[in-house]
C-alpha cells in the first residue's frame, strides 16, 4: 500500500510538471508571437516611412534639370561611396582622424599650386577646406579687416571705420559686412556697365578701406570681373596717395574653370596684391555639396591671432574656420576628383560644359530678339548663357513668362532683375555644369521652342508670371 501512494505521489507530480511546462511552453508561443506581430508592425512601419519621405523628396523635381544652380547635381558612384564611408568622420577633429586630415592638406596644396601661390617654406600652402565659398569668403574677409586693422594701428589711425569695396556681389559679402561692422561699398550695376571697372572703384576707395573683391564669375550674368585691370589701377592709386589696398579674389565658379581652359588671364596669385582667394569645391571643382577653400599667398597673409592650434601626429596643426563639425567625406570626395582627372582631365570636363553653352546661345540667338550678355566663352566667363529682350522687341511674352512655362517641363530656369541701377533690366541665364550634356541641351531647345509655340498660341493665358519668378541671392 505504501508502494502504490508512493506512487500516486509521484505521478501527481509528474503530470503537475508536464501541465506546469505545458502552461509555460504556451505562454512563451505567446510571447514569441507577440514579438513576431511587434517584429512586422515595425518593418510595416519603417517601409511606410521610407516610401513616405521618398515620395516627398521626388516632389523637389529632377536637381539635373535645375539650370539655376551653380553647384554640381551629378556625382559618380564612388563619390557616393566614399561619402557613405566618411560620413562619420569629423572633419574638424584632426587628431582623431589623421588620414583625413592629412588629405586635407593635400588638397590645400594642390589648389595652391593650382592658382599660382608662391613656393611654402615649410612645403605646406596656407588655406583650408570650408562647407563652401561663402564661409571661404567670410574667412578670407575677416583676415583682411584683421591686416588693415594691424596695419593702421601701428600708423597711430583710427580703426572704428573699416569698408570693403566690391562689384555685384553675392549675399555673403553682405553677410559679411553685417557680421563683421565693415561698410560695404558696392559699386552698382548699371546699363552698359554691369561690372566694377577702375574708374568707380578708385572714387570709392581710402585710407579705411580694407581690400578690393572683384568676383570672378558674377554671379547675375556669369562673366568675368577682370582683377588685373583693377590690380594696375590700385598700384597707380599708391603710387599717387601713398595707400596700399589688398585684394580678395572671390573666385566661386572661375576658380576652377580658368586654371584650364583660360590660362592666360592673369586672375590669382600672380598679381602681387592678391592676398587670398576662395572657390567653391562643389561647383566647378566637381566635388559634392559643401566642399569649398580659401588659399592665402603665404603665412604673412593670414594674420596668426585667428588661427588656433589643434594636436595632430604628436604635434600641432593651425586651423581657421568659422564651421565646426561635419563629415570628412567632402573633402575625401574632392581628393579623389583631383586624382581622377587630374589637370587634363578637368580640362576635358571643363571643355565640355563650354561647348554645350556655346550651343545653347547659337541657337536660342535664332529663337527671339536676344541681346546676350554672356555666350559661355571660356575667355569672357564660366560656361553660363545669360541674355535678354533687345531693347524695344515685344515679342509677345516676357522672360519670366518663358522661365514659368519650361518650369512645367521640369526645367527651373531662372528669369529675375539685375541689382544696382539696373533693376529694370530682366535676364534669363543658363548654367551649363557636368552631367549637363549636349543631349540634354537638346532636350531643353526643344521643350523651348515649344513654350515659345504655346506663348505665341496662347497670349491671354501668360498670367503674371513674376510674382513666382526667380529670388536671386
Amino acid at each position: 500500500m505504501a508502494v502504490t501512494a508512493a506512487k500516486s505521489v509521484m505521478a501527481f507530480r509528474v503530470l503537475t510538471m508536464a501541465v506546469d511546462l505545458c502552461r509555460l511552453t504556451t505562454r512563451t508561443m505567446n510571447v514569441n508571437a507577440g514579438h513576431e506581430r511587434t517584429s512586422k508592425a515595425r518593418i510595416i512601419h519603417q517601409i511606410q516611412l521610407i516610401r513616405g519621405i521618398t515620395d516627398e523628396l521626388y516632389l523637389d523635381g529632377n536637381a539635373r534639370q535645375n539650370l539655376a544652380t551653380f553647384c554640381q547635381t551629378w556625382d559618380d558612384e564612388n563619390v557616393h561611396k566614399f561619402m557613405d564611408l566618411s560620413i562619420n568622420k569629423n572633419w574638424i577633429d584632426k587628431e582623431e582622424y589623421p588620414q583625413s586630415a592629412a588629405i586635407d592638406l593635400r588638397c590645400v596644396n594642390m589648389v595652391a599650386d593650382l592658382w599660382h601661390a608662391p613656393a611654402p617654406k615649410n612645403g605646406q600652402a596656407v588655406g583650408t577646406n570650408t562647407i563652401g565659398s561663402s564661409e571661404a569668403c567670410m574667412l578670407g574677409g575677416m583676415a583682411m579687416k584683421w591686416r588693415w586693422r594691424k596695419r593702421m594701428e601701428a600708423a597711430g589711425k583710427p580703426t572704428d571705420k573699416p569698408n570693403l569695396v566690391c562689384g555685384p556681389v553675392q549675399i555673403c559679402w553682405h553677410k559679411f559686412a553685417r557680421y563683421w561692422d565693415v561698410e560695404l561699398r558696392e559699386i552698382p550695376m548699371r546699363p552698359g556697365q554691369l561690372f566694377m571697372d577702375p574708374k568707380r572703384m578708385i572714387e570709392a576707395c581710402d585710407e579705411n578701406t580694407i581690400g578690393v573683391v572683384p568676383t570672378f564669375g558674377v554671379t547675375y550674368t556669369g562673366n568675368y570681373e577682370f582683377p588685373q585691370p583693377l590690380h594696375d589701377a590700385l598700384d597707380k592709386f599708391q603710387a599717387d596717395t601713398g595707400i596700399d589696398i589688398d585684394m580678395h579674389i572671390d573666385a566661386a565658379s572661375g576658380g576652377f574653370l580658368a586654371p584650364f581652359v583660360a590660362p592666360d588671364i592673369v586672375w590669382d596669385f600672380r598679381l602681387p596684391r592678391v592676398k587670398s582667394i576662395s572657390a567653391s569645391g562643389h561647383k566647378f571643382g566637381l566635388a559634392p555639396l559643401g566642399c569649398g577653400w580659401v588659399i592665402w599667398r603665404d603665412e604673412e597673409a593670414l594674420p596668426q591671432e585667428l588661427v588656433f592650434n589643434v594636436d595632430y601626429l604628436g604635434g600641432q596643426i593651425g586651423t581657421f574656420a568659422i564651421n565646426f563639425s561635419r563629415p570628412a567625406g567632402q573633402v575625401i570626395a574632392q581628393y579623389y576628383e583631383f586624382l581622377r582627372l587630374g589637370r587634363e582631365g578637368y580640362t576635358k570636363v571643363q571643355n565640355a560644359s563650354y561647348q554645350v553653352a556655346a550651343y545653347l546661345a547659337d541657337e536660342i540667338a535664332k529663337l527671339g530678339p536676344y541681346e546676350f550678355i554672356c555666350t559661355g566663352r571660356p575667355d569672357e566667363g564660366i560656361p553660363a548663357v545669360c541674355f535678354k529682350l533687345k531693347d524695344g522687341e515685344d515679342p509677345g511674352y516676357t522672360l519670366y513668362n518663358l522661365s514659368e512655362r519650361l518650369r512645367l517641363r521640369g526645367w527651373q530656369v531662372p528669369a529675375f532683375t539685375l541689382g544696382g541701377e539696373a533693376t529694370d533690366i530682366v535676364v534669363m541665364r543658363i548654367m551649363c555644369r557636368r552631367g549637363f550634356e549636349m543631349d540634354f541641351a537638346e532636350l531643353l531647345l526643344e521643350d523651348y521652342k515649344a513654350s515659345l509655340k504655346y506663348l505665341s498660341d496662347h497670349p491671354k493665358l501668360q498670367g503674371i508670371a513674376q510674382q513666382n519668378s526667380f529670388k536671386h541671392t
